[in-house]
């Protein structure tokens, strides 16, 4: 049994989750909006993503989001970042299938990381925002 599994971990490349600052015209103002990005030249398959939030004193609801297929080249909103949950740090699992291969990762924006003075281009998504560490 030990034989079958595959003792190289490989590492997450081109996959990334990104908070980009948008407006949000239903309710008229600038928002954190989280994407999950895939550069990869190929799709990712069957896309589970979990988030919290949490700090010494506080952690947040979970959210479970799952995608079949992210294609190639493209990315998919997760959620909306509300103010208060700024003051913790937000967690996002991703675990994600990609040539037959089980591939994982945690992204992380510590607290206080999502400042408006930080943002930077990001790629695919015509906008500006923050990538997660």
């Amino acid at each position: 049994m030990k034989k079958d599994i595959d003792k190289h971990i490989p590492e997450v490349e081109h996959v990334y989750v990104a908070a980009a600052f948008e407006y949000n015209s239903a309710f008229k103002i600038d928002e954190w909006t989280i994407y999950i990005v895939n550069e990869n030249h190929e799709a990712l398959e069957t896309v589970l993503v979990v988030s919290k939030g949490e700090s010494k004193s506080k952690t947040t609801s979970i959210l479970r989001k799952k995608l079949e297929v992210l294609p190639a080249q493209s990315f998919a909103k997760l959620e909306f970042l509300h103010e208060d949950v700024l003051e913790v740090d937000n967690i996002f699992q991703v675990t994600y299938f990609l040539d037959g291969k089980l591939m994982h990762k945690d992204f992380r924006f510590p607290k206080g990381a999502l400042k408006s003075e930080h943002l930077k281009a990001l790629p695919l998504l015509n906008s500006k925002g923050i990538i997660a560490e």
